[in-house]
């Protein structure tokens, strides 16, 4: 996950603290040395306790399927491993702090997008059905319109209109919407037992029992 690293204006230069909290990395800031939650973007001992990080939409994928989404992307040639994994044993996580939903990857593959409703905020959680290592969270509502997304012929189409829709970037290819983009929401992916370690009160889509 991406986070903000200015609070009330002030950029704060973070550091690895090396100690795991919840059994996930933490930072330190290097003006007060307080120590920060790395999955929370939260402040947990020190001057800052308390105080959150905004989280801003990033995704896990493979260097192939970026650069086909983004393809003048510039970055760093270094010695890498395979160029697609395996997605299928991590969950999905979107956090609005008054609350969070968990979308196992696996269940959005088998069962299509997850349309629900977080904190207020209706949201479609999308595995790309012709490519398993892309996935996006989107908001569902266009204008007026509220839709639910599903799969339908292998493409994402949305049931009110039929609009069909490109899983990467949101944008409404063709029928009556064509067009028309969906807005990309902050979405993370989590190993299960961090989610439930960080996210106990989350509602967890499909099941992960």
């Amino acid at each position: 996950m991406v986070h903000r690293r200015d609070l009330k204006g002030e950029a704060i230069v973070f550091g690895n603290q090396g100690a795991l909290w919840g059994n996930a990395m933490t930072w330190f800031d290097h003006d007060t040395g307080t120590v920060w939650s790395q999955p929370l973007g939260q402040a947990i001992v020190g001057e800052r306790k308390g105080q959150t990080l905004d989280l801003v939409a990033s995704q896990l994928t493979s260097w192939e399927t970026w650069k086909q989404d983004h393809p003048h992307t510039v970055a760093l040639d270094a010695p890498a491993g395979p160029d697609r994994f395996d997605l299928s044993f991590l969950s999905i996580v979107v956090d609005f702090t008054e609350e969070a939903g968990v979308y196992p990857v696996a269940a959005l593959t088998n069962w299509g997008p997850a349309n629900d409703v977080v904190a207020g905020v209706p949201i479609a959680v999308v595995v790309d059905p012709n490519q398993k290592d892309r996935w996006k969270v989107f908001h569902r509502r266009v204008g007026n319109q509220l839709l639910t997304l599903s799969i339908s012929g292998g493409k994402l189409v949305d049931d009110e209109t039929g609009t069909s829709w490109d899983p990467g970037t949101g944008v409404a290819l063709d029928g009556p919407l064509e067009g028309e983009i969906l807005d990309s929401l902050p979405g993370f992916t989590s190993q299960e037992s961090d989610a439930r370690t960080f996210w106990p009160n989350a509602k967890y889509w499909g099941r992960l029992d």
